[in-house]
């Protein structure tokens, strides 16, 4: 296997680009409309748009690229799979955890910083979205649908790194994937932060291949974003160090082994940044403005020989402090917006009237930025970084990642390990910096996160399937490959092999997608977290919410009782719910129930263990809705007259709860046309 972050300039698959190969790379234009000359990289140049006859022509004609035309609509599919019938299944205990505090945001214009529920993003955003088209299910997982649906988009920004035939496979790829598919339709941060970042380093590489320095600022932003969405941003970040320092390695070794010289190796890896640079800042106006009033002050006769390079150096110490600073400032702008406190926020830049209602605490902007930064770091800290959410065995978790890959992503894993290999070892080809950095990027993640996460969680997969997607499009575009040319020379042997692969990869989609679209079923433990309720639930909190307009007074009773897990469904001063953090000693018990009552607007109180019978109001005052665990449902039962009684899976695989509903009030709700 040839040096992956050292090789040849050809084409991504080896080959010299001609014009026999419609998906063959040519050299593009770069920036200033010249041919890219780019000796920086192992790398092929961009895709040139060929008229392949492959698409409709006014999408063609549109376009003009037939890669980019099928990335279009690929993505416009990715959206549908993501957004249809996104409300349906029941909200998971995370979910109605965030969603519940979202709504109390939303009435009360109070938010501010808790690492237990993760970044501000949904926060923010999701009460924004909700006073457009109304709270629910749909409406609070479509930022994720949303950002998960266009993250195909980031093969565009590869162009120049993959073939053609590769960038369609990675936008497919990270369409389809069920593990992708799944939690993309869920309102959690795992798909945001992956999203944000995956595309934060695709804009870096198309900065570095492009020469241009507006992208970098749009990286910074999309990094900024992750942070927003979940603190495992910093993972992503000694990731991309990890991958970083192993290609170095890979080249310095590389020429150490021809030079023999470690230390020349280095100053010559020091040389090439000089000439990367140098190329990158080669026309700029400040450059050649800097050269020009070189050789005026040398005058007439020398000519000032050293102009470029004064120019150069001036360039770079003009542009790299001021470039770095900018790219710092719009991190810490994004970040800040998202972590501040709110109504301090507005209340710091005057504009508290618009949060009619909320309080009113005094806040200055350097107080606001302090709380939005420095001050949201030590909770990070204070909540994660101090290890009081870890130390549990490593094996176990480790375990539980790999099923959840065997199970939701198996072709990809599987294709990805193809697409490493056959782009090493493939004929004329060396592994290419971006496929190897993606591999050790996954792999890292894979052997980093049983110790980074604190529960066993299949949406931790995730991360590890995001990056592994790159040496996966590979991977595919090599079976296509394949799978053309052995028909095209009439290998039937072959051309069955690599048809039955491309037919299992296709099978091995389509199918736990079908099965996992809209699942709560404990039959698919291995990719559903187990505190998913069952969705049939969702119909009796509909049914409580329809009855709970119609009531008068209090409209719900959790009955609280003792169990080998804790105290449960119990909260001594429900008061204490309408704002962060919520009273005790068990309303944790009762998510995801929380968020469907408050879409509602229904009273809740509760009864203490001790006083789960005796402390039941009369008949004539009793809720029309009570909610209890099944220990008690028979007692209840003989209490509860006129009740009918459901019992449903509340967690997956080790909880069930009880819902009884006045029959009467349910009757009458449905005949004034409620909605269940």
């Amino acid at each position: 296997m040839s040096d992956p972050a050292g090789g040849d300039r050809s084409a991504p698959d080896g080959t010299a680009a001609d014009d026999g190969d419609p998906d063959a790379p040519d050299a593009g234009p770069d920036a200033d409309g010249e041919a890219a000359s780019d000796p920086s990289r192992d790398d092929a140049a961009p895709s040139s748009p060929r008229d392949d006859g492959r698409l409709p022509d006014p999408l063609r004609d549109r376009v003009g690229d037939p890669a980019t035309a099928a990335v279009l609509l690929i993505v416009a599919g990715s959206l549908l799979l993501r957004t249809v019938q996104l409300g349906h299944r029941v909200f998971h205990w995370d979910e109605g955890r965030v969603g519940y505090w979202i709504l109390r945001f939303d009435a009360t214009g109070e938010f501010f910083y808790r690492p237990i529920i993760h970044g501000p993003f949904l926060p923010v955003v999701n009460n924004a979205l909700f006073d457009v088209i109304g709270a629910s299910d749909f409406a609070a997982r479509l930022p994720v649908a949303v950002v998960g649906g266009l993250l195909p988009l980031v093969a565009l920004l590869l162009r120049h790194r993959l073939r053609g035939r590769e960038q369609v496979a990675l936008a497919l790829l990270l369409s389809v994937d069920p593990l992708l598919v799944y939690y993309g339709r869920f309102m959690r941060g795992d798909v945001l932060v992956g999203s944000f970042c995956v595309a934060a380093f695709a804009l870096v590489v198309y900065a570095v291949d492009t020469r241009r320095t507006l992208p970098l600022f749009g990286s910074a932003a999309l990094l900024a974003l992750g942070f927003t969405a979940k603190e495992n941003a910093l993972v992503y970040l000694a990731c991309f160090l990890g991958a970083g320092v192993l290609l170095l390695d890979h080249r310095v070794v590389r020429s150490a082994s021809r030079t023999g010289s470690p230390l020349d190796a280095l100053v010559g890896e020091v040389v090439a940044l000089g000439h990367f640079l140098n190329e990158w800042t080669a026309g700029s106006h400040t450059r050649r403005l800097i050269e020009r009033r070189v050789r005026e002050r040398a005058g007439d006769g020398g000519g000032a020989p050293y102009a470029p390079e004064v120019g150069f150096l001036g360039h770079l110490a003009i542009w790299v402090p001021l470039g770095a600073g900018g790219v710092v400032a719009t991190f810490l702008g994004v970040v800040a917006f998202f972590y501040a406190p709110r109504p301090e926020l507005w209340n710091a830049l005057g504009l508290g009237n618009l949060m009619a209602g909320a309080p009113t605490p005094d806040a200055s902007v350097g107080s606001v930025l302090h709380d939005a930064t420095w001050g949201a770091g030590e909770k990070f800290w204070g909540t994660w970084g101090s290890g009081t959410h870890s130390g549990h065995a490593y094996v176990p978790y480790l375990y539980d990642v790999g099923e959840t890959l065997a199970y939701g992503s198996g072709v990809l894993v599987v294709l990805a390990v193809v697409g490493f290999l056959a782009d090493g070892y493939g004929r004329d080809r060396g592994t290419r910096t971006v496929v190897a950095f993606a591999t050790y990027w996954g792999a890292a993640s894979l052997v980093g996160y049983p110790v980074a996460t604190d529960i066993q969680a299949p949406w931790a997969a995730v991360h590890v399937v995001l990056p592994l997607s790159i040496p996966a499009a590979a991977g595919l575009a090599s079976v296509v490959d394949s799978l053309r040319a052995s028909v095209a020379r009439e290998d039937a042997a072959t051309a069955a092999l690599a048809g039955l692969v491309v037919c299992a990869a296709v099978a091995g989609v389509a199918a736990p997608n079908a099965d996992y679209w809209n699942s709560a079923s404990v039959e698919d433990k291995q990719v559903l977290q187990w505190a998913q309720p069952e969705n049939a639930y969702k119909e009796a909190l509909q049914d409580a919410g329809a009855v709970a307009r119609d009531n008068e007074g209090t409209d719900v009773l959790f009955v609280g009782t003792d169990s080998g897990r804790g105290t449960r469904l119990y909260v001594a001063n429900e008061s204490s719910l309408d704002r962060m953090p919520p009273g005790g000693p068990s309303w944790h018990s009762r998510l995801p129930t929380p968020w469907y009552l408050e879409l509602h607007d229904a009273e809740v109180t509760s009864t203490p263990p001790e006083a789960r019978f005796d402390g039941l109001p009369p008949a004539e005052e009793m809720p029309p809705v009570v909610i209890a665990k099944p220990n008690d449902a028979e007692e209840l039962s003989a209490r509860l007259d006129g009740y009918e009684s459901r019992e449903y899976a509340f967690r997956l695989w080790s909880e069930r709860i009880v819902v009884f509903i006045d029959e009467e009030a349910l009757a009458d709700a449905r005949a004034e046309g409620r909605p269940r």
